[in-house]
């Protein structure tokens, strides 16, 4: 069940595009929370994401880094999915996705730990009838058939988006940021072709190559979806998430890959998770997911006409 909280109501909320009184069907973005987290194997903390970066998002104001305003923007909030089965929870998350996509509505979801994204994924599944692209930004693979008996893990996201009716293979999978991997994903890699850049290939090879190739091969998709873990980051840009692992993107490369990725090919919506607040009294992951939101909320809007110079 979607719940509004008092931000959630708040035209002031993101950056101040919030249309309360509005409708799915009547803005140009949907954004909702997935306060869930027992699908992780590790630290917990990441159910704390929506709602501290909801209420941190009224100290933002609608301008692109480049200085171009997307006031126009029409943006609704429609609250947190609260569900104490889980079954239940992923159910009533993978129908209301599937609706999103049905009527082209561009959604944003905030996590929650990466599990979240299975339901999300198999709403757009659902939804269409043609295949789809993942870009999947991360530490981990989460390519586990299950993680501590758990099939719905965090650590099995792409595993279950494999088995989803438009996602035929791996070839459907693009993998940025990877600089870890399970036993179980180790076996699996060894005997199936997986599109990835790792975090070394990122710095080694600059981030423009790694998007043009992310381009390149995601382009055969006439929609394609965006995951973010937080934890591609490296720990120094985004402490508070449950699984950091040293080594990881900065802040700049992963702006310029989504700005690349946004600008060459269809993107109908995209998640950020892992962000755990209370696992750090900075909230440096906060705000870099806050920061991803709002930059690609700018892409979208030039692509719908919706950017003032």
């Amino acid at each position: 069940m979607l719940k509004r909280d008092e931000f959630a109501k708040d035209s002031g909320a993101w950056c101040n595009l919030n249309k309360p009184e509005l409708s799915e069907q009547e803005v140009d973005i949907v954004v909702f929370g997935i306060p869930f987290d027992e699908g992780v194997s590790y630290r917990a903390g990441a159910s704390g994401g929506p709602s501290v970066l909801r209420e941190n998002t009224f100290a933002s104001t609608p301008y692109t880094e480049h200085f171009e305003s997307m006031a126009s923007m029409k943006v609704y909030d429609a609250g947190d999915f609260m569900c104490e089965n889980r079954d239940d929870l992923f159910e009533e998350v993978t129908s209301y996705v599937c609706e999103l996509v049905k009527n082209n509505i561009f959604f944003t979801a905030v996590g929650g730990d990466h599990s979240v994204s299975i339901p999300l994924e198999a709403g757009i599944d659902r939804a269409l009838n043609e295949q789809f692209g993942i870009i999947h930004i991360d530490a981990h693979f989460d390519l586990c058939d299950e993680l501590g008996g758990d099939p719905l893990s965090h650590g099995s996201v792409q595993r279950r988006a494999l088995d989803l009716q438009n996602i035929r293979g791996t070839d459907n999978l693009y993998f940025v940021g990877i600089r870890s991997i399970e036993p179980d994903e180790f076996e699996f890699k060894q005997k199936n072709t997986i599109n990835v850049q790792n975090a070394y290939n990122c710095h080694k090879l600059g981030i423009e190559k790694v998007a043009e190739d992310v381009v390149e091969k995601m382009s055969k998709f006439n929609k394609v979806y965006i995951t973010v873990d937080i934890d591609c980051l490296d720990p120094a840009f985004a402490a508070g998430t449950g699984t950091p692992q040293f080594g990881g993107l900065y802040s700049r490369q992963l702006l310029e890959l989504l700005e690349i990725i946004f600008k060459k090919l269809n993107i109908i919506a995209f998640d950020v998770v892992e962000v755990a607040p209370a696992l750090d009294p900075s909230l440096t992951a906060m705000f870099a997911a806050r920061k991803i939101i709002t930059e690609s909320w700018g892409h979208f809007a030039r692509k719908i006409g919706k950017l003032e110079k």
